[in-house]
């Protein structure tokens, strides 16, 4: 068995697409699930397909290294070797449900084979912590085409990270929990997305003047509004921006919210007892929910399966 960290899972709680056109960014860690590297004497089936995966990102890794398009160091060979032996990522991240599976990969390919590497333990500036979301996005590109790095960022940090535009990012502070009725939520829809067309089809749109207006004014607006509200415990005013920024997904982002969704999203936003929100790139996986009363959420919600990750 490796003495290896684990990774956690992370979730954006809010700036899903808005951060690739400035709008700000809040994401968070979320311990309930983990991963890690592993060894095992008698390999599982799950251990050695994850091995499998591994193989193929590193001829990958190895093929960035030859064009000289590796963004760090890595000790290739020491990774080779050891997926040679058997290695392989035990993880309880479910895949494609906007959790950050593919992200802790690369926090832990990173944290594990760079030969000098940015230190999680250590105080960081903005411009370090934006340094290595740019290094950890281009590893990560293998997974989704084109990648933020805000992934395996947070999952690498293992601490809220505010992104108040591309490159200005910093450590932030979330308000204490209280046992109050408000909560934050995942909705389990019961399959992955795939974040990799989801994301083009949207710089596909950002291509349409009307939908990169949309973007960069209305949902920006009510998406920074959210997270101001939030990290100052303000719950009135981050619910009126809530309720305009589901309203604004449900309008704009059809293809990104499974049909068998649409009218429990819109049932939300018109009893006003929840709001629904994209969790990363959509298309299945989870979906973040807001309410000030879980217990009323909760029931017209009972056919769903929910997950509390938050309370207020």
């Amino acid at each position: 068995m490796i003495k290896e960290s684990l990774y956690y899972a992370k979730i954006l709680l809010f700036g899903e697409y808005g951060i690739i056109e400035d709008a700000m960014g809040l994401s968070i860690p979320y311990s309930q699930y983990q991963a890690q590297f592993s060894f095992e004497d008698k390999q599982s089936e799950a251990a050695i397909k994850s091995n499998g995966h591994l193989q193929k990102y590193l001829v990958y890794l190895q093929d960035l290294a030859q064009k000289q398009e590796l963004p760090v160091g890595l000790n290739l060979e020491q990774f080779a070797a050891e997926v040679a032996e058997g290695m392989y990522f035990d993880s309880s991240i479910p895949q494609g449900f906007g959790v950050g599976s593919s992200g802790a990969l690369v926090a832990a390919v990173y944290d594990r084979y760079a030969q000098v590497k940015i230190n999680a333990n250590d105080q960081l500036t903005g411009d370090q912590i934006a340094e290595l979301k740019g290094i950890l996005g281009k590893l990560e590109a293998y997974f989704h085409g084109r990648s933020s790095g805000m992934d395996p960022l947070i999952c690498y940090l293992k601490i809220p990270i505010l992104i108040d535009n591309k490159k200005d990012l910093g450590t932030v502070i979330l308000p204490a929990e209280k046992a109050g009725a408000g909560a934050i939520f995942l909705l389990n829809t019961g399959e992955p997305g795939e974040t990799q067309p989801l994301v083009n089809l949207f710089l596909e749109r950002l291509k349409q003047e009307g939908f990169r207006n949309m973007i960069r004014t209305e949902f920006k607006k009510y998406n920074d509004e959210c997270i101001h509200s939030f990290l100052q415990g303000d719950v009135k005013p981050l619910f009126k921006s809530l309720r305009k920024l589901s309203q604004l997904a449900l309008d704009n982002f059809k293809p990104m919210i499974p049909d068998l969704f649409h009218q429990l999203w819109k049932q939300g936003i018109d009893s006003r007892a929840y709001y629904l929100k994209l969790c990363g790139s959509g298309g299945g996986g989870y979906i973040l929910g807001f309410t000030q009363d879980y217990e009323k959420a909760s029931k017209l919600l009972k056919d769903h399966k929910l997950e509390v990750i938050y309370r207020f």
